[in-house]
């Protein structure tokens, strides 16, 4: 297994750069609608078409990463970003736009594999993801700010997420050069907590989707249904992504105070209404209060998602099973958007999605309070049917020393052999005065 403190803001920079094309997807999409001349439905099916590339690269990579080293596959998943979008950005050509697109979601996958698989060996894999959703947020909001101001074209989304890829391969030299020995046969092939990661990887599936389903056509909500122009469209987005920076602070400081189930249930449950409210806006107040409300709890539920898959393996191999998960509802999401808009219009796509995540928000919370996974509680070592091992400390006066750090999978019980003492010398004297008597 990876060594588990690895160097945080090559990490972070690596998430930030896997993350960047869902997080500017509808720039992405609304520009393919109207510089290409496609359609709204094609435009969404060429951003779920880069998207299920990068999901399909978590799948592919997910047991790959530390037989192939996470520096090596982080550049190369770094180097085909670039060039994808990159090739993407500079030309016209509707065949080779999607191509570039597909090979750069291939990349984007790629990074976030290796993102995902090291958040799971941090110590704390919540603190690792609220950073890296802090880097992403940031850079995204600056990106709606710039790109209305710089020109029309489709171009302009695409050479973002490039730059940034090339920005961050440099960074790489800091991550684990190579794999480590090989481990036993048994542990590659088994995964821990196998019904709570799969009930987890397919709730992800629903939740990405629904909320990438509204984030695939905001752009359009904004500016057909609010009649808002494409600045002032991109101007609520980065509010939106700013509040979000604010969210993830927020849950940065809560930590797990409340545990996992409170944040993602009842944040799921708000989140649900916000999509509502936004979809059904038609003005600027609406169309802005609801897409920043759900900008700001989107990134604090994800935080703690990715932190409860996390936990769910040290070796990470859940997190990006989860996580890839998540990205084939993401992948959907635009498409399931497009459609449901254009049969039904936007306020009862809104209503059906925010059904949707009601529904899978029971089974979300439940994976959350059944898992034992890593402690929710700095210090405390939880375990089946017992008490955190530092409450226990407390209770016995046990130095803080010995309590394992957060983070620390539990060790294995060990039987340890015990002689038999020896027979106490009253005794002995006893059994020897009776026997000469």
């Amino acid at each position: 297994m990876f060594a588990p403190r690895t160097t945080a803001w090559p990490l972070v920079a690596l998430f930030t750069a896997g993350y960047l094309a869902p997080y500017l997807l509808p720039a992405t999409v609304g520009r393919l609608d109207t510089a290409l001349a496609l359609s709204a439905t094609q435009a969404g099916a060429v951003g779920s078409a880069l998207l299920l590339s990068s999901a399909a690269a978590g799948f592919v990579l997910a047991s790959r990463v530390e037989r192939i080293g996470a520096r090596t596959l982080a550049r190369l998943g770094l180097a085909l970003a670039v060039l994808g979008y990159g090739g993407a950005a500079l030309t016209t050509t509707v065949p080779a736009v999607v191509a570039g697109a597909v090979a750069g979601g291939f990349g984007s996958g790629a990074a976030t594999t290796v993102a995902a698989t090291l958040i799971a060996a941090q110590p704390d894999p919540h603190r690792a993801s609220t950073g890296g959703l802090l880097g992403v947020s940031a850079l995204a909001g600056a990106v709606y700010l710039t790109v209305p101001h710089l020109g029309p074209g489709h171009g302009l989304p695409l050479a973002a997420i490039a730059l940034t890829a090339l920005a961050v391969w440099p960074l790489t030299g800091r991550l684990p050069s190579g794999a480590p020995a090989a481990p036993a046969r048994r542990d590659r092939v088994r995964l821990p907590h196998a019904r709570s990661g799969l009930v987890l990887a397919a709730a992800m599936v629903c939740w990405s989707l629904a909320q990438n389903a509204l984030w695939g056509v905001s752009g359009r909500i904004g500016r057909e249904q609010a009649h808002l122009g494409e600045a002032t469209v991109g101007a609520v987005f980065a509010l939106a992504l700013g509040a979000g920076l604010t969210g993830v602070l927020a849950a940065g400081a809560l930590g797990a105070r409340l545990g996992r189930a409170v944040p993602i249930g009842l944040g799921t449950v708000l989140i649900a209404g916000c999509i509502a409210v936004s979809a059904s806006a038609t003005g600027l107040g609406g169309f802005a209060a609801g897409e920043i409300a759900w900008n700001t709890l989107y990134p604090v539920v994800l935080s703690y998602l990715i932190g409860l898959a996390a936990s769910l393996d040290p070796r990470g191999r859940w997190a990006v099973l989860v996580g890839s998960a998540s990205s084939l509802g993401t992948a959907a999401g635009p498409l399931t958007g497009s459609v449901l808009s254009a049969q039904a219009g936007f306020p009862v796509m809104g209503l059906v999605l925010g059904a949707l995540l009601l529904v899978i928000a029971l089974p979300m919370t439940a994976v959350a309070l059944h898992t034992g996974g890593r402690p929710l509680l700095p210090g405390a070592i939880r375990r089946r049917g017992g008490h955190p091992a530092a409450l226990v400390a407390a209770a016995t006066g046990t130095p803080t020393g010995a309590i394992p750090e957060i983070g620390a999978p539990e060790q294995p019980v060990v039987e340890i052999p015990v002689e038999t003492p020896a027979v106490p010398a009253q005794r002995a004297y006893g059994k020897a005065g009776s026997e000469a008597r």
